[in-house]
């Protein structure tokens, strides 16, 4: 099945509102040589209103970096999911590694802001951890399949086709160093059999899986191109507008192949 490729950049605690602002109007005019390649602009909450609108009219999606599960409360310095929503943001990620890591993020608090997200019309990405140094294939298989079925617990199979998930192994991020092709394709096909699993083969089959950790152009293409990998979710490699483009035009270009090869 024909999934559109979609390159993420996750600027995590970078750019000021006025750098958020050039980046986009630089890359926007770039991006419509691509059309068949989606992009997402995720920033922290106060870059996203100026986010929004230099993104106005413009096919970059604009995503947030984390939200809270309750869509209003006595929650001092939460982020509600209908004020997302409310502001025009489109996509969110939740559960990323660094979330789980330094903030004691647990699958049970990934279910519940991805629940938040749906019932608000958001498109979570959930990024799958790999956290621990696993002694066997089988612990690896677990831990993945684990994760996966934790964060999809109670969202209905007709919110499915919004869901993207993100397979992250921590040991890559930031390393510099990707996963390489064939060990993520083996890991995103553990995925998306998983989901297959729990919602059935048409489901699996429409959902996008990226991966995420250490993606750079010197690595996209040969991640793009593995049949399972439907996408980038980009660190540091996205800070920098030029690379941005760089990376669409090699997902682009992936995805060409795979057509052809079908």
């Amino acid at each position: 099945m024909s999934r559109q490729p979609i390159v993420v950049a996750n600027w995590k605690m970078n750019k000021l509102p006025s750098e958020a602002e050039g980046y986009i109007q630089e890359v926007a005019p770039k991006l419509a040589k691509y059309p068949n390649v989606d992009t997402v602009l995720a920033g922290q909450d106060v870059l996203l209103n100026a986010m929004v609108s230099a993104a106005k009219g413009t096919s970059v999606c604009i995503g947030a970096e984390n939200v809270y599960w309750e869509d209003r409360g006595a929650y001092t310095g939460e982020t509600s999911p209908a004020a997302l929503a409310d502001l025009g943001i489109q996509v969110v990620i939740i559960g990323h590694s660094e979330r789980r890591n330094y903030f004691r993020e647990t699958d049970e608090m990934v279910n519940l802001k991805t629940l938040a997200a749906l019932r608000n019309g958001l498109m979570p990405i959930i990024a799958i951890d790999e956290a621990v140094q696993l002694e066997s294939e089988n612990d690896h298989a677990h831990w993945i399949v684990n994760q996966v079925v934790e964060s999809l617990k109670g969202v209905a199979i007709a919110d499915l086709g919004r869901v993207m998930l993100a397979y992250e192994p921590t040991a890559a991020i930031g390393s510099g160093q990707a996963m390489g092709p064939e060990i993520t394709q083996k890991s995103l096909r553990i995925i998306r059999q998983t989901v297959a699993d729990m919602f059935g083969q048409p489901a699996a089959d429409q959902m996008r899986i990226l991966y995420g950790g250490s993606v750079k152009p010197t690595n996209a293409y040969e991640l793009l191109a593995q049949p399972d990998i439907d996408g980038v979710l980009v660190g540091d490699a996205a800070l920098d507008a030029m690379t941005f483009i760089e990376l669409v035009s090699l997902a682009d270009q992936a995805k060409r192949s795979l057509q052809k090869e079908a």
